[in-house]
């Protein structure tokens, strides 16, 4: 872990999203994860049931937040997830409208798909954040074929970040194509409030590797340290 002197102005929380495996789940937490992702969504090739997300959420220590990933998903299977995993965190990454993300009266993180290239300027973000201002946060992703975990990072300038509207630094996280060797230079761009990372500490789809979420963990906390 890298440490700062004397101290870091800032913790950026991390999420590791789409595990499958308990060794993975134990790994994540032992290094500092703040949030386990669990994809309900059966076409991701990181899908899980709400019942392995239960068995794989019930090896979380407190303070360290079970998410539920839904793409365009039916009021009754979220309800099944809940069920299945109940002080769980909401995940929208489809095109849930803001009032089907906000119908189950439960705090969720909805997730912006970004163009990639030079669509990203053509992107509203600030009416986005404006739509859906019920979630708890505003993942930023970059809009992939399929939903999410596809690698890509989108332009990271695009955006005016300073802008108080964004609100960065409290609602957003930051996703799409991370990894350790380029999450310091995002964080340190952005500010977000978290991170969010499937791929980029991946060995294949769905198996994480346990020396990526180090040095990705590492990464961050890099980020964190004030800069000469």
């Amino acid at each position: 872990m890298t440490a700062c002197a004397p101290f870091p102005l800032r913790r950026t929380r991390i999420k590791i999203c789409g595990l499958t495996r308990e060794a993975d789940v134990r790994h994540a937490v032992r290094a500092g994860a703040d949030a386990i992702g669990f994809v309900l969504y059966p076409a991701s090739p990181r899908a899980v049931t709400p019942m392995r997300a239960a068995e794989l959420a019930r090896l979380l220590p407190p303070f360290v937040t079970p998410v539920l990933l839904f793409v365009n998903a039916t009021p009754e299977d979220v309800q099944a997830g809940l069920r299945a995993v109940p002080q769980a965190l909401l995940q929208f990454h489809g095109d849930e409208s803001p009032a089907e993300c906000a119908a189950h009266g439960r705090p969720y993180i909805r997730a912006a798909r970004v163009p990639t290239g030079a669509g990203a300027a053509g992107f509203d973000l600030l009416e986005y954040v404006r739509q859906y201002a019920s979630a708890q946060a505003i993942l930023l992703d970059a809009h992939v074929q399929g939903y999410g975990g596809g690698g890509v990072s989108f332009d990271w300038k695009a955006f005016d970040w300073s802008d108080p509207l964004l609100n960065a630094g409290d609602r957003l996280v930051l996703s799409g194509g991370l990894t350790p060797e380029n999450v310091t230079d995002g964080v340190r761009l952005v500010r977000p409030w978290g991170v969010d990372v499937s791929s980029g500490v991946e060995q294949a789809k769905g198996l994480k590797d346990a020396g990526l979420i180090d040095r990705f963990i590492a990464a961050v906390r890099q980020a964190d340290c004030p800069q000469a």
